[in-house]
């Protein structure tokens, strides 16, 4: 082989190999990026970012797509859907960990709040539920996507609970990863799991715990949409 030929055929390697470099680069970069230990395995970089469009629309918090995400074949399903655009207004809800004690401080302790301006809905996100496993996140969306209106009742917050519940069940099962006992937004969703159980899977222990519930001791009997108590 003649020196011209040799080195034609150095220069198309380099070329190949340099059109090959970043493509594996990126891929190995891909591959090392860390999820948080909160997130289920299947949720990698690679699959959070696929997903991403779908959900953008809601929010800029990642743990919330991933939130919405489990929710898929579960109770929840209504629920996500709700979130996606299919509700009263028509619309994505917002959704945002906002201080709700700057709302109203009676609003401080809450763990979220559903809430309507003109024609766009929100769910406002306590912040120290930030770090919370989206599973549980993904039960406490499933609860506030219900909210779709100005008008509230003991029915409408039966069946919200009662939502949560049976959604955090099946969350559990399917993710047991998401049982994180230290964080309190989990503790909160095994005290409604409980109360689920307990009722042979019905609302009879939510409803009679709503019913006490001096929050709610203002709220009519029945809403719109909820009429069954």
């Amino acid at each position: 082989m003649d020196r011209k030929n040799l080195n034609k055929m150095i220069c198309v390697t380099m070329l190949v190999v340099a059109f090959q470099l970043p493509a594996f680069s990126a891929k190995k970069t891909q591959e090392l990026i860390e999820m948080p230990k909160t997130y289920p395995a299947k949720y990698s970089a690679q699959y959070v970012k696929q997903i991403t469009p779908m959900y953008k629309d809601v929010g800029k918090d990642e743990i919330i797509y991933v939130a919405l995400d489990m929710l898929r074949g579960t109770n929840g399903e209504f629920s996500r859907n709700a979130i996606l655009g299919k509700n009263l207004s028509g619309k994505p809800v917002k959704i945002e960990f906002r201080d709700l004690g700057a709302i109203n401080s009676e609003y401080a302790e809450f763990d979220a709040l559903g809430w309507k301006k003109k024609n766009q809905l929100y769910i406002y996100i306590n912040p120290r539920h930030k770090d919370a496993p989206p599973g549980a996140l993904a039960a406490l969306l499933s609860h506030e996507a219900l909210h779709q209106d100005e008008y509230n009742s003991l029915a409408e917050e039966t069946y919200a609970w009662t939502m949560e519940a049976s959604v955090w069940y099946e969350i559990v099962k399917l993710y047991p990863e998401s049982n994180d006992q230290l964080h309190p937004l989990v503790n909160r969703e095994n005290q409604l799991k409980q109360l689920f159980e307990r009722g042979n899977y019905s609302n009879k222990y939510i409803k009679k715990s709503v019913m006490s519930n001096k929050g709610y001791a203002n709220l009519p009997s029945t809403s719109p949409g909820f009429e069954d108590l």
